[in-house]
């Protein structure tokens, strides 16, 4: 019975040592993160781990974890993400003001230079090289970045262009380390009450400008359509000047050779009928229109009037 019990205790023990060494032995990768493990005889395995559950050797010593997804973060004053504290940081500009920036990026480990991380940062985790070293720099960086340039353009239209600046600038410094800048933006920019003043009293004097300009090139817009307008106007009074006087030298010439023909007409009506006029034909035509009555002769005496047919019965006696 006795020995039943210890083989029992023992087996137990040993399960128990077995779980303890599987545990301590195990290594679990979150889904998006790669692993580096450093051997007590070897050093730094040439082999990363991936997500997963991986048995390691008892002679791993240290496991370190870095994101190979998109990771977020900030560098705000607000209560945003992994910043939980005010990390907002103030970057001068090129005429000497200051400014106080709020900042958020993206970033990932580059997953085929895993082990050159492990090795620049000393095997320091991905979580703590961001807070130790990224965030730090990320500050620093910005800075030199937006020293280049004065801050009336900051608040102006060099916005965008500072930003990809910026976003061009971090990508170039953190690469050599191994480290992928994604994205980078200024979520907010913000000066001294003095400062602001000064901008937007700039900014209201160039808005002024720009709609002095735009009202000028639309007065002188409008004024070269005025005057085309006018020209064509011009042209289409000329042509059509040109018809009408085209069209009344054809009605007029058209008239006159209208009235031509019909003298021509009449001549030749007027010629037919005197040729066809004889003295017979007249004598007849006096005889046809004499309507029976002897005209009567009034002499200078009114009172005076001598009837022809007196005359001639006088005559025949």
């Amino acid at each position: 019975m006795k020995r039943g019990k210890l083989g029992g205790i023992a087996l137990g023990v040993f399960i128990a040592v077995v779980l303890i060494c599987l545990w301590k032995c195990s290594v679990r990768v979150p889904t998006g993160y790669k692993a580096v493990t450093y051997h007590l005889n070897g050093g730094i395995s040439k082999d990363t781990l991936d997500e997963g559950w991986h048995i390691v050797p008892p002679t791993v010593v240290k496991t370190s974890l870095y994101s190979i997804g998109i990771e977020q973060s900030y560098l705000t004053s607000e209560d945003k993400g992994d910043s939980p504290k005010d990390e907002s940081f103030k970057t001068p500009t090129a005429d000497g003001k200051s400014l106080l920036v709020n900042l958020e990026f993206s970033y990932m480990f580059d997953q085929d230079r895993i082990t050159t991380v492990f090795k620049k940062f000393k095997g320091q985790s991905g979580e703590t090289v961001k807070n130790t070293f990224i965030k730090p720099k990320m500050k620093a960086w910005t800075q030199e970045v937006t020293a280049k340039y004065p801050v009336t353009d900051v608040f102006g239209d060099k916005r965008q262009e500072l930003n990809e600046a910026l976003d061009t600038y971090l990508k170039q410094k953190f690469d050599p380390y191994g480290i992928i800048i994604d994205t980078v933006n200024f979520t907010s920019i913000s000066t001294d009450d003095e400062t602001q003043a000064a901008i937007q009293k700039k900014v209201n004097a160039q808005q002024e400008l720009e709609l002095a300009n735009i009202e000028a090139k639309t007065a002188k817009v409008q004024a070269d359509k005025d005057k085309e307008v006018a020209l064509i106007t011009a042209e289409q009074d000329k042509e059509k000047a040109a018809i009408q006087a085209e069209q009344a030298k054809i009605e007029a010439e058209g008239k006159a050779e209208a009235v031509k023909i019909k003298a021509q007409a009449e001549a030749e009506a007027n010629k037919e009928i005197a040729e066809s006029l004889t003295p017979e034909l007249i004598e007849k035509q006096k005889i046809d229109k004499w309507n029976g009555e002897v005209p009567k002769i009034q002499g200078g005496d009114a009172s005076t009037i001598v009837d022809t047919r007196d005359m001639t019965e006088s005559t025949e006696e």
